[in-house]
């Protein structure tokens, strides 16, 4: 099926690339193993509180945003979330177009989260 789904153009590489988790499964996934866990809030909401070992790589940070990822491992799965879903959802497709594989995006964000 996505072989025919290529063909026709309705599945995009980022839909491929992209995984939304919901709360509990985004948790699961975290807590199994060292993961590259990255929070896209702003350093004030970040500071307000924040999961367990995520890095803090501020979106709106436009000028540095990308340079930010630089020492990530773009073939290792990368996990994202922010305030409610919106800067996390437009960050991964920032992130697939300079190359990261696979990347999980928490539904709901931090407001999700706690």
């Amino acid at each position: 099926m996505s072989f025919i789904n290529s063909l026709l153009g309705t599945k995009t590489k980022s839909s491929d690339t992209i995984e939304i988790l919901n709360a509990a499964t985004f948790k699961d996934a975290i807590s199994k193993e060292k993961v590259q866990l990255v929070d896209v809030r702003t350093t004030l909401e970040y500071r307000s509180g924040h999961i367990e070992n995520a890095v803090n790589i501020d979106f709106f940070d436009r000028a540095n945003f990308n340079e930010n990822f630089a020492g990530f491992n773009r073939e290792k799965p990368l996990y994202l979330y922010c305030r409610s879903g919106n800067r996390s959802q437009r960050a991964a497709k920032k992130l697939v177009e300079i190359g990261f594989k696979k990347i999980y995006d928490l539904k709901g964000g931090f407001k999700a989260w706690k």
